[in-house]
């Protein structure tokens, strides 16, 4: 069953020009909005290793906790196959570094899991060159984060293994008991694959979902030679959960039919429409704590 419903702080972090709050100010609004929990941006102007020392992060978790709530993720930001042109710059150390920093962190707050991305595709080395140097990055940075009692979760937004499918293969390569999958609805989504048959292959891999929905919007570029239209790829607009065209009733029924027991957490990670005032942006955060409410009644009701 799904434990609990987070916030995550990037939807309060200004990165799209929506209202910015501090992390201790975000803190105050997942809990006056009624989450259980919440799930920390791992960068600038939010959870960056190079503000926040272990004085800084004994606040943190003590302030949390008067609130009442959970820390359930530091959401990290990796890109493991970064600068392939320069190979004399030790970027995948650099970043294994980065993560473990990260474990550190979480493991001061009470966490006990980092999320990941794997690597953008290059075109200055092989697809199975890069592959491998994400599986070996990966395991390197699971043992050490083990060391800490800290889970490494990859959530597919990368180039590499965002297919559900090749996701599944990653999890199972690198095969560390402590690497487990942070699958997302968004990506199979866009790619036209079949959600619940999705969400089936990877519950049992997987240990958080973070969730956010949109609607497409069609696209055209004028051509006056033509005097017409040409389609362009469409683009997505983030709206309310209840909104878009995710189905997450179908992705969380499947993910709880095949015995997922993590965590789900909500962002607001693009524009959204409405704009990114404060209001709309509360707005949209209670949207999907009823979504969450009804959606587990419903299920408990089938239950019994």
């Amino acid at each position: 069953m799904i434990q609990g419903s987070l916030l995550h702080s990037v939807s309060y972090s200004g990165s799209w020009g929506q209202h910015a709050l501090s992390v201790e100010e975000f803190v105050d609004k997942a809990a006056d909005l009624g989450y259980d929990g919440v799930m920390l941006m791992a960068k600038r102007p939010h959870l960056s290793v190079l503000d926040w020392d272990a004085t800084a992060l004994r606040r943190l978790r003590a302030k949390l906790e008067s609130r009442g709530l959970s820390i359930a993720c530091i959401a990290g930001y990796t890109n493991f196959t970064a600068d392939l042109e320069h190979g004399d710059i030790p970027h995948r150390e650099i970043q294994i570094r980065h993560v473990s920093d990260l474990a550190e962190m979480a493991s001061e707050l009470g966490g006990k899991l980092v999320r990941v991305f794997t690597g953008y595709e290059s075109a200055s080395a092989t697809h199975h060159a890069q592959w491998k140097m994400v599986v070996g990055a990966l395991r390197e940075a699971a043992r050490r984060a083990a060391q800490l009692g800290v889970t490494i979760g990859v959530q597919n937004h990368h180039d590499l293994a965002c297919g559900y499918e090749s996701l599944d293969d990653l999890i199972l390569e690198v095969a560390e008991p402590n690497c487990r999958a942070m699958f997302d609805a968004w990506a199979p989504a866009l790619h036209g694959a079949d959600l619940a048959a999705a969400a089936a292959r990877l519950a049992c891999r997987s240990i958080h979902t973070t969730v956010a929905n949109y609607q497409l919007r069609p696209r055209y570029k004028y051509v006056p030679e033509l005097v017409n239209y040409e389609k362009r790829m469409p683009e997505i607009q983030a709206v309310p959960i209840d909104e878009g065209f995710i189905d997450y009733t179908a992705f969380f029924s499947a993910l709880e039919a095949g015995g997922y027991s993590g965590t789900v957490a909500y962002e607001m990670c693009s524009p959204l429409r409405g704009g990114g005032g404060v209001g709309n942006l509360d707005c949209y955060a209670r949207k999907f704590l009823k979504f969450m409410a009804a959606f587990r009644q419903t299920r408990t009701a089938h239950l019994t």
